[in-house]
């Protein structure tokens, strides 16, 4: 059974008059199948289609995201790569059911694939902790990434997480540091690092994961720093404003292309890529084939640069403060009394010495 969102009820009324025309055998009775009809009406659910998701607000594109049918990890997974070895536990606590990771190959390369996977049921959704990661699973992917650094192989990431997983268990183990950590070791390997956010990208939880040399969407994904409910509650104290928040958030792929947030759209079929997943299999696969070759004949220090240098440049052009090209005007410039503190501090004992040679000397002159 098919699910559809509010918005869809046309394509629902429709579809379901197209598959009483396909079955012969519907409770009217035995009836001739009318294919003129029915290439009508699939006609005019493809113009529907294309006439709704082109005109998507950004609440709208937050709840085909979140889609239940919405391909997850996983299915990326399978059917993109061959030999995947998913690998287990940060050698401290315990394994992180909510993020497959392991090496696997893609298209004659070696790789290391991580996946925050929700689930796709409400068996596997518990199972998997509805995508939310603990500590143990950062600290797991810090692992295995430095050792595909290690060994020179590229890092693929697939995200699709509402947000880390905010419990008094994860906050104890030191959910804040991992996501930091995993950051900070994203951001010092020397591997081509390439992330598509192909649901939904939340917070800390994502961008731990994200910060990579490239990091590109699916058109209907989105990216942010908390949900446009939890917004909304913030903002206003009511969760219904979540469209108004949405709007203010820039969470499309649309808005933070042009921010330079992400850096490529992987195009989706109409009516979303859980309509057709095997078309949103080959442009995703065109897309990592693409990026890994742009990264084949850098240096691992340019790999580094690249990286550095992207983040560093988001939002200089587009923010209120124009910023300098030369980051060394960003270091914050010492008086000359910051000055002698800290190389008062740096020189102490040499001026302890000095202090009580001076006041020997001058003792020894007024004898």
């Amino acid at each position: 059974m098919k699910n559809y969102l509010e918005f869809e009820n046309n394509i629902k009324l429709l579809e379901g008059e197209l598959d009483k025309l396909r079955d012969p055998f519907n409770k009217e009775g035995i009836t001739e199948v009318d294919t003129k009809k029915i290439t009508e009406i699939e006609n005019e659910i493809n113009f529907k289609l294309q006439e709704i998701y082109a005109n998507l607000n950004q609440w709208q594109k937050t709840q085909v995201a979140r889609h239940e049918e919405r391909p997850k990890a996983k299915f990326f997974i399978d059917n993109l790569f061959t030999d995947f070895i998913n690998l287990s536990g940060d050698r401290r606590y315990a394994e992180d059911e909510s993020v497959l990771a392991g090496f696997a190959m893609f298209e004659g390369i070696s790789v290391l694939v991580i996946g925050q996977e929700k689930g796709d049921d409400l068996d596997s959704r518990l199972k998997r902790n509805f995508g939310m990661m603990k500590p143990e699973g950062y600290r797991k992917c810090i692992r295995l990434m430095n050792l595909a650094n290690k060994f020179n192989i590229p890092i693929i990431s697939l995200i699709d997480t509402p947000g880390a997983y905010p419990g008094i268990g994860a906050e104890q183990r030191g959910q804040a540091e991992a996501i930091a950590n995993s950051i900070e070791c994203c951001m010092s390997l020397k591997v081509p690092i390439i992330s598509i956010i192909i649901g939904e990208g939340g917070s800390g939880g994502a961008i731990a994961l994200a910060s990579a040399n490239k990091v590109m969407m699916l058109e209907n994904a989105i990216y942010s720093v908390i949900s446009p409910e939890g917004c909304a509650s913030i903002l206003w104290r009511n969760p219904g404003k979540a469209l108004e928040a949405a709007k203010a958030m820039k969470l499309t792929a649309n808005e933070l292309l042009k921010i330079n947030v992400v850096d490529e759209i992987i195009k989706e079929p109409i009516g979303g890529a859980h309509r057709k997943k095997e078309e949103i299999l080959l442009s995703t696969k065109l897309a990592l084939v693409k990026s890994l070759e742009d990264f084949k004949n850098l240096t691992r220090e340019e790999i580094f640069e690249q990286r550095k240098n992207k983040f560093l440049n988001i939002g200089k052009q587009k923010s209120f403060i124009s910023f300098s090209q030369n980051f060394g005007d960003l270091v914050k410039k010492e008086n000359l009394v910051s000055l002698f503190q800290k190389n008062t501090k740096k020189y102490k004992k040499y001026y302890i010495v000095f202090f009580i040679l001076f006041v020997m000397s001058f003792l020894y002159f007024i004898r």
